[in-house]
């Protein structure tokens, strides 16, 4: 009986210290979290540490890379623009398709096919794979100047499709097409709207298809001041961008079929209002 007695004063005390407990743990939580917050979020730190001569260093933004499945817009122009108007397929495919259906797109842009190949106007089939834009706009100058016309004509290529896509977690994750054809990881990643405050900085995924095909997959730390000189900072076209969430959202989250979600949440109810109830009559005793 003295042991039941001491038992329960024992858990008298505990319903009294209880709340403060309770309180010393939270007062001690929001302190460990307010320590570490500043340095798992931030981007980029300590980047003032590099210097005016290493960021010169740092190569130029790259010159894109066709590769199957872009849409290319080309454009020929020169002084005399009926030498040139046969070499633009927006005004060749429209006059042969006077009273069609077709799509403007398909009218004015290049599909580059599965195996790299797109079709111009007079010079025919061209294969353009693993060129860069730079490299295909001197390809079709040579072609046409000078067996075609006497005048060195312009040529600009142009991607119709470049996007780039950003998932996980982040705020707004979705594809974006991007018009200037430059935009580099953190410029991504704010089109997204940010990453949540779970998302993992230090373990960036950076899923990239090569000209031939293949892929690149690459781990990126938005803390790390090295990021800008690396050669993945800016993105190219078709690249997609995975935040993974840390480890403390990671184990709470769950899968649960739509078929018992609504089981679990009756029970979970029945049980927080059982309990209510067992807590309510112990204290009234």
């Amino acid at each position: 009986m003295k042991i039941i007695s001491n038992f329960a004063t024992i858990m008298h005390i505990e319903k009294k210290n209880m709340k403060k407990v309770i309180y010393m743990w939270v007062v001690c939580v929001l302190l460990m979290s307010s320590c570490t917050t500043s340095k798992d979020i931030t981007y980029l730190q300590n980047v003032d540490e590099l210097t005016p001569t290493t960021l010169s260093e740092v190569a130029g933004i790259p010159d894109q890379v066709v590769m199957p499945g872009d849409l290319l817009d080309i454009t020929v122009m020169a002084t005399d623009r009926t030498a040139v108007q046969p070499f633009n397929r927006r005004v060749v495919d429209y006059t042969r398709a006077v009273g069609t259906a077709l799509n403007s797109d398909e009218l004015n842009f290049y599909l580059v096919d599965n195996n790299g190949y797109i079709d111009m106007p007079v010079l025919g089939r061209i294969y353009v794979q693993g060129m860069t834009k730079s490299q295909l706009e001197e390809y079709v100058r040579g072609q046409i100047h000078p067996k075609y016309i006497h005048e060195m004509p312009a040529v600009t290529v142009r991607f119709e499709n470049f996007r780039i896509s950003v998932l996980g977690d982040v705020k707004s994750p979705d594809t974006y097409v991007i018009p200037n054809e430059r935009v580099n990881i953190l410029e991504a990643i704010a089109l997204a709207g940010d990453l949540n405050i779970t998302g993992r900085r230090d373990n960036v995924l950076l899923v990239r298809t090569n000209a031939d095909g293949s892929r690149t997959t690459v781990r990126l730390n938005l803390k790390d001041k090295d990021l800008i000189l690396s050669p993945y900072f800016y993105l190219q076209q078709n690249d997609v961008i995975y935040v993974e969430p840390n480890n403390s959202k990671a184990s709470t989250a769950t899968v649960v079929p739509p078929t018992a979600s609504l089981a679990i949440s009756i029970t979970g109810a029945a049980i927080s209002a059982a309990s209510l109830i067992m807590t309510i009559l112990n204290y009234s005793k």
